[in-house]
C-alpha cells in the first residue's frame, strides 16, 4: 500500500462520483475483518490507512488494569506508562501490531473492497438522484421492451413504464425519445428500480411550468388538472398579477406555447381554464368550449344544475359523456346538465302535476302560476328570444293593434249578420202560408182588379 493507493481512488472519485473517504474507510473496515481472519484473533483492532502517503497501520486497543489475565485485551499500567505517562487503571490504550507481510493481504482485500463498495456508491448516487426527482419529468430513449414493460434508458440508470401508466393509443418505438414523470423510486439490492408514467396528470404541471415562464416565476398557478390521458385534459389556472391574463400566458403567441405541449402528449387535446373562486362562474367555464346559460348550484350537497341551449347540448355533454365529467372532476361538483326545452318540458309536467293534485279554490289569483314564475320565465328567455323582444318596433306594436281593431269589427259584424237572420226569421213565422186560404175565403188569382172593386160596391149599396 502506497501514495498509488491514493491516487488511484482520487481518480475514482472524478470519474464514478464516489467520495474517496468513504472508499477509505470501506478498506479499513475490510481489513480489520482480514486481519482477524488471517491472524487468528479475536481482540479488539483498529486500522488507520494515512490519507497522504497510504500507509496502513494496525492498532491493538487494550484496556489498562491492575493485574493482567487476558494479554490479548489487557495491558498493565507499567506497560501502558511506556506509551506515555497520562495513563490511568481503565484507560483505552492503542497498541501497533502492524505485521510484515500485511501489505499484500491489504492489496487484495482493498481491491475487492473498493469494487463492491463502488457498486454500493453508485447504487446509491443514483437512488438519491432520482428519488429527488420524484413527481418531476426525466427524458429518456426507449431501449427495449420486457413484456409489456417499455424499458427507459435514461443514462446513469433505466427506468420502467408499466402498462398502467401508457398513454392508450400511443405507439412506442425502440431509440424514440419521450418525457415522463417520475412517480415512484424504490431501492433495492441491485440497482434502483424508477418507475414513470405518461399517463400521470402531473405530466402535463411539470410540461406547463418548462413552457410558460409566468407559471415557473409563480405569477400564474395551476389550481388543478383533470385528465383522461391521450384524449382530453382540462386544467384550471389562477393569475396572482390583475395585469396578467392566465389563459393568454398559458396558449401563446397564435398557440405557440401550447403547442409544444400538444406535440408532446401525441396530440391530446388542452382546454385551459380561468380559475374562480364563485362557483358558479367556474362550473360555467369548466364546460368549455360549450356556453352555459345559468347555473343553480346546491351548496350542501354540492350538486350543480346547468342549463345550456339545445344546440350546445352535446357539446357540453361531450363524446361518451367526457367533457361533463372531466368538469365534475376539476370542479368537484356533480354536474347536472339539462338543455331549455329539456327544463321548459319539465317545468310543464310540473305545473301540470301540481295543477292536477291542488283544489280549484286553492288556484284563485294565479297561485298556480306562481309556483314556477322564475323558472317558466327563466325558460322562455332563450337568445333568440331576447333578440326578438330587443328588435322589436314600435310600428310592429301598432300593426298589432290594428289587427286585434280589424278583428273586433269582424266579430261585431258578424253578430249584425246573426241578428238579421233571426229577424227574418221571424217575419217568415208571422206571414201567412201562400196555400193556405185566407180568413174571407179562398182568393182566385185570376180575378182582377175592377171585378173586386165592382163587387165591393155592389154589397155597399146592399148595405145602405
Amino acid at each position: 500500500m502506497s501514495a498509488e493507493l491514493i491516487r488511484a481512488l482520487e481518480q475514482i472519485e472524478k470519474e464514478k462520483g464516489v467520495s474517496k473517504e468513504i472508499l477509505i474507510e470501506a478498506i479499513e473496515v475490510a481489513l480489520i475483518t482480514a486481519y482477524k481472519r488471517n491472524y487468528g484473533t479475536t481482540q479488539n483492532v483498529e486500522v488507520y490507512i494515512d490519507r497522504l502517503t497510504g500507509d496502513v497501520r494496525v492498532f491493538a486497543v487494550k484496556s489498562i488494569v491492575e493485574e493482567v489475565t487476558d494479554p490479548s485485551a489487557e495491558l498493565s499500567l507499567e506497560q501502558a506508562n511506556k506509551f506515555g505517562a497520562d495513563f490511568e487503571v481503565g484507560d483505552m490504550v492503542e497498541v501497533e501490531v502492524t505485521p510484515r507481510k500485511f501489505g499484500r493481504i491489504a492489496a487484495q482485500t482493498a481491491k475487492q473492497v473498493v469494487m463492491q463498495r463502488i457498486r454500493e456508491a453508485e447504487r446509491g448516487i443514483i437512488f438519491e438522484e432520482f428519488s429527488s426527482k420524484e413527481e418531476d419529468i426525466v427524458t429518456g430513449v426507449i431501449s427495449r421492451f420486457e413484456r409489456r414493460n417499455v424499458i427507459v434508458d435514461l443514462g446513469r440508470a433505466e427506468a420502467i413504464l408499466p402498462p398502467g401508466e401508457q398513454t392508450p393509443g400511443e405507439k412506442y418505438n425502440i431509440h424514440d425519445r419521450i418525457k415522463a414523470y417520475v412517480i415512484n423510486v424504490k431501492k433495492t439490492n441491485k440497482s434502483p428500480q424508477i418507475f414513470i408514467s405518461r399517463t400521470h396528470p402531473g405530466l402535463v404541471k411539470r410540461l406547463l411550468e418548462l413552457e410558460v415562464p409566468e407559471i415557473h416565476d409563480g405569477t400564474v398557478e395551476i389550481k388543478t388538472i383533470a385528465r383522461e390521458a391521450g384524449s382530453r385534459t382540462k386544467i384550471a389556472i389562477f393569475s396572482k398579477n390583475e395585469n396578467v391574463d392566465p389563459v393568454g400566458a398559458c396558449v401563446g403567441q397564435k398557440g405557440s406555447r401550447i403547442r409544444s405541449i400538444v406535440d408532446e402528449l401525441k396530440g391530446e387535446m388542452l382546454d385551459v381554464i380561468k380559475w374562480s373562486g364563485n362557483p358558479e362562474e367556474y362550473i360555467a367555464s369548466s364546460l368549455s368550449p360549450a356556453k352555459v346559460v345559468r347555473v343553480d348550484i346546491d351548496e350542501i350537497n354540492k350538486v350543480a344544475r346547468v342549463i345550456v341551449p339545445d344546440f350546445q347540448l352535446s357539446l357540453a355533454i361531450g363524446k361518451e359523456g367526457q367533457n361533463a365529467r372531466l368538469a365534475a372532476k376539476l370542479t368537484g361538483w356533480k354536474i347536472d346538465i339539462k338543455s331549455e326545452s329539456q327544463l321548459r318540458a319539465q317545468i310543464e309536467q310540473q305545473l301540470l302535476i301540481y295543477t292536477a293534485d291542488t283544489p280549484d279554490e286553492d288556484l284563485e289569483d294565479g297561485e298556480s302560476a306562481g309556483l314556477f314564475i322564475d323558472e317558466v320565465d327563466y325558460a322562455g328567455d332563450t337568445d333568440e328570444n331576447n333578440y326578438e323582444a330587443e328588435h322589436t318596433s314600435d310600428t310592429d306594436i301598432n300593426e298589432e293593434e290594428s289587427f286585434e281593431e280589424d278583428v273586433s269589427e269582424e266579430e261585431s259584424f258578424e253578430e249584425d249578420v246573426s241578428e238579421e237572420e233571426s229577424s227574418e226569421e221571424d217575419v217568415s213565422e208571422e206571414e201567412p202560408s201562400e196555400e193556405e186560404p185566407s180568413e174571407e175565403g179562398f182568393v182566385d188569382e185570376n180575378v182582377s182588379e175592377q171585378d173586386v172593386e165592382a163587387v165591393s160596391a155592389d154589397s155597399e149599396e146592399l148595405r145602405e
